[in-house]
């Protein structure tokens, strides 16, 4: 039997991005010019919804170093909220592009409607549709497979990524060949295949664009991955109990402030290294990224739950 293959996983991570990175910027032209050329607004939005990724990956590839900045004297907690704030940013034009294609789509039908004629659209959108397809189904087979390969779950979701552009080209393709081969009556296909494309977009905008807000107004991490890092600091050897547990995000970094409580009669090196040994371990369950804040201060017998969290405000 064949010894399972080895991949360095970063660099395959790293070449699969760029690839999808240079297949979303051609599209994303094509499509555009297609879409104007070939008098489809359909095309133009699925053109910007091409855009919008190629836009997203432009972040992560320039936001991310600046956001891995060490600290200095003017960002002492990093400079992570570069990222936060560019892609918040983003999500704001991205959800302007959505509801301005909705808008321009719902204007045309209303149009038609009331006897106004739509032009028919032309043949190179409609094969830019279906090339479209075409590229965004190997790109997703291509992702996939590399990224179950080198076990990537980043990788992996970013290929079904790819699969939700796919299905939104076949949207387009729809309305593009509808308008084109069912009569005149039919061109309204087009608009509206337009409108649907411009929910995608909105769609992408809100996903990036939420946890990019609640990160900028500083909301608490999730209460799943809260609980158990309450698990982790209860598990630590030589905490009696904890509380004042304050949390945030800064980037890719997790900020934690709590205080533990320790035994009286021991030593003041003694309750560091316990201090010490609870961000070590948060560190090892849940990575490198993240800024601790440990306060110690005597247990007195104070109530704790199953987690030694205080169950008692003091």
């Amino acid at each position: 039997m064949n010894a399972p293959e080895k991949y360095d996983t970063v660099k395959v991570a790293r070449r699969v991005t760029w690839v999808g990175f240079w297949t979303n910027a051609a599209l994303a032209v094509m499509k555009i010019a297609a879409g104007i050329v070939g008098r489809s607004g359909a095309m133009v939005a699925d053109g910007v919804h091409s855009l919008s990724d190629f836009i997203t990956d432009i972040i992560v590839i320039v936001f991310v170093g600046v956001s891995r900045r060490k600290a200095n004297a003017n960002y002492q907690y990093g400079h992570g909220k570069y990222e936060t704030f560019a892609t918040m940013l983003i999500a704001m034009f991205l959800a302007f592009v959505a509801v301005a294609f909705f808008y321009d789509g719902a204007e045309r039908v209303w149009h038609t409607l009331h006897g106004h004629q739509l032009p028919r659209p032309g043949m190179i959108a409609l094969a830019m549709a279906i090339i479209s397809i075409g590229l965004k189904e190997w790109l997703f087979h291509y992702t996939r497979r590399w990224g179950e390969r080198i076990h990537s779950a980043s990788v992996v979701a970013n290929a079904w990524h790819h699969r939700s552009d796919s299905l939104s080209s076949a949207a387009t393709l729809v309305g593009i060949a509808g308008a084109m081969f069912l009569g005149q009556r039919w061109r309204v296909l087009d608009p509206i295949a337009a409108m649907v494309v411009s929910v995608f977009i909105f769609v992408v905008a809100w996903r990036i664009g939420l946890p990019s807000i609640k990160e900028l107004l500083e909301v608490s991490l999730p209460r799943d991955l809260t609980r158990k890092i309450w698990a982790v600091i209860g598990s630590t050897p030589g905490v009696e109990g904890f509380h004042h547990f304050m949390s945030r995000r800064n980037g890719n970094a997790s900020i934690l402030d709590f205080h533990i409580k320790v035994n009286p009669a021991i030593t003041v090196v003694q309750g560091h290294e316990i201090a010490t040994a609870v961000e070590h371990n948060l560190r090892e369950r849940f990575g490198n990224d993240m800024i601790i804040n440990i306060h110690v201060e005597p247990y007195k017998g104070e109530p704790v739950d199953e987690m030694k969290h205080c169950v008692e405000k003091v």
